[in-house]
């Protein structure tokens, strides 16, 4: 087992070149176990990451790490002439091993090997680790998938042993049983090992949650789940400050126009007695002069406590987070039971693949499961009417959008009202305004055009520019989409299909989301449609 590794960051800043600041006076250490780091998309994780690695340099501020780092990156690339024992770092170990068996050996292959003779039964095991026992160490990587390169590659790294492993987004693009492996081996890990994910099912598996905000992170202790409980124990004591800091304001203002109309009525007597000559001059003017003095006090006594309870309103409106949840409605969206939504009888590609037999009545809502290249993307875009038909017969008789897997649906140089005005050319402006208000799009966020937009804003404009669209969709087609948002970006995701009322099909392999938003109906595609258990996948 390796040892553990300490991160340490002390009042670290970093900005871009453009001057947009990151990150200013970040402290913050992980030690030993599995920290998830999360935050919103573009709350800086992956430029702390960098950070980590050494690959950006901070402005200000120190990182420190104890012991050997070791990084399973977000996006891999692969040379195609290299072999599995490349990846491993193995290949010379093993050329020396071989010399020295063979008897041709002189000092330079002892030196190459360095004594690790078990060298094969480590790179075999490590393989074994992450289910990929089978693989063998002579396998060229261009024969191998796209989940099985990322599960190599964090094999090379259980190999290399490093006390502190950093994991980014390492399940996207992971089939359900790759996620499974993943998630085993993370648990496994005897290093300090930090996971940025959205994938909340490896956020379950962590030791503790780390939440990246406003350029601050908070540590919570338990995993996925008890950070949840304490956001939403966090959440409530802070609507409650806010109600009890408005009720003060409120009061304090009602006491500040009390006061004031007592010194207006005394004012009215005073000029009274002042016409009626009812006191000398000189007494009447002591009394005002006093009754100035305490007035003036008074004044500021009372706009002192209305200063203090707006400062504390403010405050606790601040401790109130704006992470504001989709809340829309859309009736028009609405399929009969029973109507024929959709109708796939024996369906292939153009090659000849057998996409299988589908029929959907009515809202109801599908998950599209199975192993990665198994066809779940080419049936949604055969269903969509954006890839041939091979064979079979594929009908939709309802309007229908397509989200795909890259959500490439806006048109990066138009804002996001112009975008939804492409599906919906023929209502108007103030129309569009309020739909798109719908999904958080208010005022000048509509405004901002799709190239601006992080990725859960691009994902939730491209939901609501289809969600929206005339005539309104009576099947959506969403594929993966889940990929690449955060868990807050999930959550709205998850309030936005629950309003949604018509025929769903959505491929994933997050079985926490398609619980979330009541899947009715979970097929298997490997080699043609089949019915499945949730339970098994």
């Amino acid at each position: 087992m390796c040892e553990n590794g300490t991160v340490v960051c002390g009042n670290l800043s970093f900005s871009w070149p453009d001057g947009t600041r990151v990150l200013h006076g970040l402290d913050w250490t992980a030690g030993s176990g599995r920290t998830g780091l999360i935050g919103l998309n573009g709350a800086g994780k992956s430029t702390l990451l960098k950070l980590l690695t050494r690959e950006l340099t901070p402005q200000e501020g120190t990182v420190r790490i104890t012991g050997e780092t070791g990084l399973l990156p977000q996006h891999i690339t692969t040379d195609p002439a290299e072999r599995v024992e490349d990846v491993l770092g193995v290949s010379r170990r093993r050329a020396a091993l071989r010399s020295i068996e063979s008897g041709v050996a002189d000092e330079r292959q002892f030196s190459v090997l360095d004594d690790d003779w078990d060298v094969e039964q480590r790179s075999l095991a490590a393989l074994e680790r992450v289910g990929l026992g089978a693989l063998g160490l002579d396998r060229s990587v261009v024969e191998i998938s796209g989940g099985e390169l990322v599960l190599l590659h964090l094999a090379a790294q259980l190999l290399r042993r490093p006390n502190v492993l950093l994991l980014d987004e390492p399940t996207n693009n992971l089939d359900r049983r790759a996620r499974g492996l993943l998630r085993e081996a993370v648990r496994n890990y005897g290093g300090t090992l930090i996971a940025i994910s959205h994938d909340r099912e490896l956020l379950r598996a962590m030791d503790r949650i780390s939440e990246l905000r406003n350029g601050v992170i908070t540590d919570y202790g338990g995993n996925l789940d008890h950070y949840e409980r304490a956001l939403e124990a966090e959440r409530e004591a802070a609507e409650r400050a806010v109600r009890s800091a408005d009720s003060e304001v409120r009061r304090q203002r009602r006491k500040r126009a009390e006061q004031q109309e007592k010194q207006a009525r005394s004012k009215r007597y005073g000029i009274r007695m002042h016409a009626e000559n009812r006191a000398p001059r000189i007494v009447l003017g002591q009394r005002k002069r006093a009754a100035q003095d305490s007035a003036g006090k008074q004044r500021i006594m009372r706009e002192r406590a209305l200063e203090e309870a707006r400062a504390r309103l403010e405050s606790a409106e601040q401790r109130v987070r704006d992470d504001e949840l989709v809340r829309i409605d859309l009736p028009a969206t609405a399929v009969p039971a029973g109507r024929r939504v959709l109708a796939v009888r024996d369906a292939r590609t153009p090659r000849g693949e057998l996409l299988g037999d589908l029929e959907l009545r009515g809202p109801e809502r599908i998950a599209l499961t199975g192993p990665n290249g198994a066809g779940k993307s080419t049936l949604l875009h055969t269903v969509a009417g954006r890839s041939a038909v091979g064979g079979g017969a594929v009908q939709t008789p309802v309007p229908l959008r397509y989200m795909p897997q890259h959500a490439d649906v806006l048109d990066e140089h138009l804002s996001v009202i112009e975008n939804a005005k492409r599906l919906a050319p023929g209502i108007t402006d103030n129309e569009v305004r309020a739909r798109l208000a719908r999904f958080l799009f208010t005022g000048d966020r509509a405004d901002r055009t799709a190239s601006t937009l992080s990725g859960g804003e691009r994902f939730r404009a491209g939901l609501a520019v289809l969600m929206l669209a005339e005539p309104a969709p009576q099947l959506l087609l969403l594929d993966e989409p889940t990929n690449n948002l955060d868990t807050h970006s999930v959550r709205q995701l998850v309030a936005a299909l629950s309003a949604y009322r018509g025929a769903l099909i959505v491929t994933g392999h997050d079985v926490t989301f398609l619980g979330e938003i009541g899947i009715t109906r979970w097929l298997w595609l490997d080699g043609g449609l089949s019915e499945t258990d949730p339970q098994r996948l």
